[in-house]
């Protein structure tokens, strides 16, 4: 039997995941597939959103971040790739030392919130998808 519990963890995993704390959520959502009576929509709704969340607030810290704060080299080459692409490039957000970049970048450059989160659930929605359908 398939508890709420199950749920809330993955939320938790996921948006901890998407934030600049390391860990993954890969491994809890594939073993909620197998394991849980959960749908595969909800684990990827609820994996999504979560991830989404942790990369708006990456975003958000970006946003708030005064002009002159992005000086190391992985995020100026993150502001670049966004300049160069636009919101779009968003849709990297969940590549492993990339996507936390992307989304402080983005906020920084003050991309709007709506066409971040569009962006940055697509992005991840797409990977948790992927992950499921391989399954």
């Amino acid at each position: 039997m398939s508890s709420w519990a199950e749920l809330g963890g993955l939320f938790v995993a996921a948006f901890l995941a998407a934030t600049l704390l390391p860990g993954g959520s890969e491994a809890l959502l594939l073993t909620l597939d197998i394991k849980s009576d959960w749908p595969d929509a909800v684990l990827l709704a609820v994996a999504t959103l979560g991830n989404a969340l942790g990369g708006m607030t990456s975003w958000l810290l970006g946003r708030c971040l005064p002009v002159d704060a992005l000086q190391d080299a992985r995020r100026q080459r993150a502001i670049a790739y966004i300049k160069r692409v636009g919101a779009p490039a968003l849709l990297l957000s969940w590549v492993p030392l990339l996507g936390d970049p992307l989304c402080v970048a983005a906020g920084w450059l003050r991309i709007p919130w709506p066409i971040a989160f569009s962006y940055i659930t697509l992005g991840k929605g797409l990977r948790y998808a992927a992950l499921l359908w391989l399954l």
